[in-house]
């Protein structure tokens, strides 16, 4: 599903690696915990995923088909077949719980009745059928981070990418969160990559762990109880997160435009999109 072939990110202007040759594998259909300090690579690990940034050498396979050789025009629909979950959930606060989450499909030209009937059954699954109408200031943390999720499954993506999804709710809400992910995988085989410092959440599933230090791969393993040193690691990201956000692999505008119109505009070949969220928004 996933291939990382001896992959070294060095970003323009640092000689420091983000990332030093790191080979990995994850099949389809698996369930992976990503920890590591702050600094240590996970955001760059993320991103070479979403394909915001190429390896400086090495190379990453996605089922089949090179990232690093993958036109700018073709990322926003390779983007598709991800669904990108993150702490701050990244709703339209102008729309409701229903249209945030056909707006997923609207914008890559799903016929109504598709629509329909995908959202009442992505809704359905994080148990918000009942919200459809709401508003996401009408609902609590884990209510907006079930919406973000529902968005996330209803063009059926291959993989979830999950950065600090529990990060602002609360501990019985975050479990909340994990064990929809955990349905998700079992019931539907979707691949799930999690990013998380909650060491309490990890030791609570039987789940692969790998974690990131200074770019490296130090341990990946089989299940949590075998991840000694995974407090220390999530109580040094914790110390060293900026207040109120832990960073996301969304930090510049491509990715951003992306989320808000889900390729709907693709990039050209130099990069460029034409993006405008007011126009786009009207057509809705």
């Amino acid at each position: 599903m996933i291939d990382f072939i001896n992959v070294s990110k060095i970003y323009k202007g640092s000689d420091v690696k983000a990332l030093d040759d790191v080979n990995l594998h994850i099949d389809k259909g698996e369930f992976v915990f990503i920890v590591g300090a702050s600094g240590a690579g996970k955001s760059t690990f993320l991103k070479t995923i979403i394909r915001e940034e190429v390896p400086t050498s090495g190379e990453i396979i996605f089922d089949g088909e090179s990232l690093n050789m993958m036109k700018p025009r073709k990322v926003p629909f390779y983007r598709r077949k991800l669904g990108i979950v993150f702490q701050d959930f990244r709703l339209i606060q102008t729309k409701t719980v229903y249209d945030n989450v056909a707006f997923a499909m609207h914008v890559i030209g799903a016929k109504q009745k598709d629509i329909s009937r995908r959202v009442a059954y992505a809704l359905s699954l994080v148990g918000l059928s009942a919200k459809a109408k709401s508003y996401p200031n009408q609902l609590s943390g884990g209510e907006q981070q079930r919406v973000a999720l529902a968005r996330a499954l209803v063009n059926e993506a291959d993989v979830i990418i999950a950065d600090e999804p529990t990060g602002n709710i609360d501990p019985e809400m975050s479990k909340d969160i994990v064990d929809l992910l955990e349905q998700i995988n079992l019931n539907r085989g979707t691949t799930i990559i999690m990013v998380t410092h909650e060491v309490d959440l990890i030791r609570s599933y039987n789940k692969r762990v790998i974690e990131i230090k200074n770019g490296h791969i130090v341990s990946d393993t089989a299940h949590p109880e075998v991840a000694e040193g995974t407090e220390e690691v999530a109580q040094e990201a914790v110390a060293n997160t900026p207040s109120g956000y832990y960073h996301a692999p969304t930090e510049d505008a491509e990715i951003e435009k992306f989320l808000m119109n889900y390729g709907n505009e693709p990039l050209t070949d130099d990069g460029v999109g034409g993006f405008d969220m007011d126009s786009s928004d009207e057509n809705l």
